[in-house]
Parts: structure tokens; C-alpha cells; sequence
């Protein structure tokens, strides 16, 4: 079930990001992330933009939202798209089915441009975005250096 985000969420979602944080290089956070703090990220983005996780008999397995791409103000129609799914669970149509939920509804509020990073390699990131109508617009080699090891970052685009 695909629903809205409540901070109550901040748990389980940090269990799913922070995973991410120490074993992966699909964010460049390398800290884990405090209950507390991912409670606020998630109040803060939810004033405007949506956040949407998919729960399976009260455990939330995913979750998908849109955030503000830069602060000057002509960007403010511009979002930058970020989408987790539980290590147990990926390759299930989670990912997609949450992009799907959110697309709709961030062209409700008003957003015209979504942009997804991706640190590479990462093709079952590049074929979701892919799917969904994202084209490829940059690559900035070997922006990021995390777990021994330079990281680049690729771009994906959707106009809404």
C-alpha cells in the first residue's frame, strides 16, 4: 500500500536509508541519519513536496519523495526526485510503483522539472528512471569519494 509519509515513519525509514549510508555509495551521506533528524527532513519537505512510503502489514519497505533542487527562486518549479526500497525487498515494482504515485502528484503541486542523481554504476537505477520517462542530461566523473573509492554521479531529467 502506497500512502502518505507521517513522522512517525522516521524510524523505519531510517533503517532503510541508513543501511544505504554504511554499505553503499547510493548516497553520499556517510554518517547514518538520527531518528530526530530524519523526522525533520521529512517535516520540511512535506510543507510543500510529497512523500510517499509503501507498507506492507505495518512495515514500510519503501519510500519516495521530491525535494526542492536549489534555493534561488527560479528554480522553484524544479525538484530533485530521491527513491529507497528496503534491502530485502528490491526488484519488486516498489521503486516504480512509488514514482508512479509520486510523478502525478508533484505536477499537482506545481513542480515542471524532476531531476534524479545517480551515483554510478547503478543500472537498476538508470533502467527504473528509464522506464519512467527520464533522459540522461550529465555525468560528472568521480564527484564523490566514499568507501575508498571515487564515485561519479549521473543525471537524469523529466519534464512534467
Amino acid at each position: 500500500m502506497i500512502r502518505p509519509c507521517r513522522l512517525s515513519d522516521a524510524e523505519q525509514i531510517c533503517e532503510i536509508y541508513n543501511h544505504h549510508v554504511r554499505n553503499t555509495v547510493v548516497t553520499f551521506e556517510e554518517t547514518p541519519v538520527a531518528v530526530d533528524e530524519m523526522a525533520r527532513r521529512i517535516a520540511t519537505v512535506t510543507e510543500k513536496w510529497p512523500w510517499f512510503v509503501w507498507e506492507e502489514q505495518g512495515a514500510i519497505a519503501g519510500y519516495a519523495y521530491a525535494g526542492m533542487w536549489k534555493e534561488r527562486s527560479a528554480y522553484r518549479f524544479s525538484v530533485e526526485s530521491t527513491v529507497y526500497v528496503a534491502e530485502n525487498r528490491v526488484r519488486r515494482g516498489i521503486g516504480a510503483a512509488l514514482y508512479r504515485a509520486l510523478l502525478p502528484e508533484l505536477k499537482v503541486r506545481g513542480a515542471h522539472y524532476v531531476i534524479g542523481g545517480i551515483a554510478l554504476p547503478n543500472d537498476a537505477s538508470v533502467a527504473l528512471h528509464e522506464r519512467l520517462g527520464f533522459e540522461k542530461i550529465g555525468h560528472f566523473k568521480e564527484v564523490g569519494f566514499k568507501h575508498g573509492r571515487w564515485v561519479d554521479v549521473g543525471y537524469w531529467t523529466l519534464i512534467l
